[in-house]
């Protein structure tokens, strides 16, 4: 499937009914998505065991069954929406196990961690818990970030992780709470792709 495609199916999945401002709840639009699947896929980081933390109302862990991912796990504490997300995975016949828990509370280990954390912007450090664990049940990770978040995630990662590429994204955000001022804000933000360091056993 090319990226145009998986870009025009992933716009049919639907955002949340209601978003939390607390969790940083933001649909991750389709051409982000898209675009951070697509990078996986052709690193070939897409043909095993994948999970999406935080997956919100599943776009990202859609998104990779549509490029063939067998066994994906879309992970979020919100029980809203994931009902909202079992409906999208239905609607595009994605096949996806839905889990209802903290990101702490995940155990197991994946081929490859892919996630759209919160960016921090309601309270510091709301991405920490979602860097930890997929540094702790991963192979390879994609995550999405604010742009010049670099040198922190290099830091906070050091030893444990090595971010082996940067990409510089445009990401849209639509009139989601009353404090927002614009229709779509463009927010500039860095994919990163890290390779975990430690043995997993």
């Amino acid at each position: 499937m090319k990226k145009r495609k998986l870009e025009m199916l992933l716009e049919k999945v639907q955002g949340f009914e209601r978003p939390d401002v607390t969790k940083e709840q933001y649909v991750t639009p389709a051409v982000i998505a898209s675009e951070l699947l697509y990078f996986a896929y052709m690193d070939g980081n897409l043909d095993g065991s994948v999970v999406d933390l935080g997956c919100g109302t599943g776009v990202l862990a859609i998104g990779a069954s549509l490029l063939g991912t067998q066994k994906i796990i879309g992970i979020d504490s919100d029980i809203n929406a994931l009902k909202v997300a079992r409906k999208n995975a239905e609607i595009l016949d994605a096949h996806v196990d839905w889990v209802c828990c903290d990101v702490r509370d995940v155990h197991g280990h994946f081929d490859t961690v892919i996630m759209n954390p919160p960016f921090g912007a309601q309270e510091k450090g709301n991405d920490r818990p979602f860097l930890d664990k997929a540094l702790e049940i991963g192979y390879v990770v994609y995550s999405i970030h604010n742009a010049g978040s670099k040198d922190f995630i290099q830091k906070y990662i050091k030893g444990r992780g090595t971010l082996t590429d940067v990409v510089a994204m445009k990401f849209p955000i639509r009139h989601t709470y009353k404090f927002h001022k614009k229709e779509i804000a463009l927010i500039d933000v860095e994919l990163y792709k890290i390779v975990v360091n430690e043995e997993k056993g």
